[in-house]
């Protein structure tokens, strides 16, 4: 991390996990376990849609954010199922994530698609958070410089160099998600690094080193202080440990270093 120059970011995405009935719980116990957190990072919390407005209401006066998981890429219209930049706006939900991983396997996101969200939720007020990474097979292919190159350039084709201070790029390698395997502190510095010297190729260094770039393979409780201490890794994208306020509290801590 370097906040001399750049926000860090611990935001946790609950994927399809948790009720609206215990969202308050949740958010009093985190809040009561991360005093004083705002001096030292940004605190974040991704839910389901159904969960949004509970979520929104349990952190309201915490300085806690809130975020959705997903948005369309379309301003209106006949598209069954899905929600706006503009709903996500209207219930007070500042952030998004787009093109998780999961999003690109199981529902058909491509890069192109990731582009065009990248560029609704920048003519509304949200941030958001764009995740590239590589497969398994893909980095033992000896690929994941070239193909996270790839995905980040073509997620931010279109983005000014003014809008890009309002992008958060969350670099989780589909291998370690959920699988509880971690890139070493040091291979994920490597590609953050990498990450950063593209967005220096396309806009400049002053661009690249306002950018907030966080890892997102199971960070948790025990290798968080470890990652967080990298140059270029500015913050956590969380799955499981964003679940438990213990363990999500120890790693907004860590981020106090």
């Amino acid at each position: 991390m370097n906040k001399n120059l750049r926000k860090t970011v611990i935001a946790g995405n609950w994927k399809m996990n948790m009720l609206a009935s215990e969202v308050s719980a949740f958010a009093d116990k985190l809040t009561g376990l991360i005093s004083g957190y705002d001096k030292w990072c940004d605190v974040v919390i991704c839910t389901p849609f159904v969960l949004l407005p509970t979520a929104v209401d349990a952190f309201e006066s915490t300085g806690v954010g809130v975020g959705a998981q997903n948005m369309s890429m379309h301003e209106s219209g006949a598209y069954t199922g899905e929600v706006s930049a503009a709903q996500l706006c209207d219930i007070n939900a500042g952030y998004v994530i787009i093109g998780h991983s999961e999003r690109r396997e199981y529902y058909g996101e491509t890069d192109k698609s990731v582009n065009e969200k990248t560029l609704a939720a920048l003519k509304s007020p949200l941030i958001p958070i764009v995740c590239v990474g590589e497969t398994l097979e893909q980095r033992e292919s000896g690929i994941t410089f070239d193909l996270v190159s790839l995905q980040t350039k073509v997620a931010l084709l279109g983005v000014s160099k003014e809008q890009l201070k309002r992008v958060i790029i969350a670099y989780e390698p589909v291998w370690a998600i959920g699988t509880g395997k971690t890139a070493t502190p040091e291979d994920a510095e490597e590609v953050c690094r990498a990450i950063r010297s593209v967005v220096e190729s396309v806009y400049d260094k002053e661009a690249a080193d306002g950018v907030s770039i966080l890892y997102g393979g199971s960070m948790n409780d025990k290798n968080a202080f470890d990652l967080l201490s990298q140059p270029d890794i500015d913050g956590g994208l969380i799955g499981g440990a964003s679940l438990k306020p213990d363990a999500f509290a120890v790693i907004v801590n860590a981020a106090n270093q």
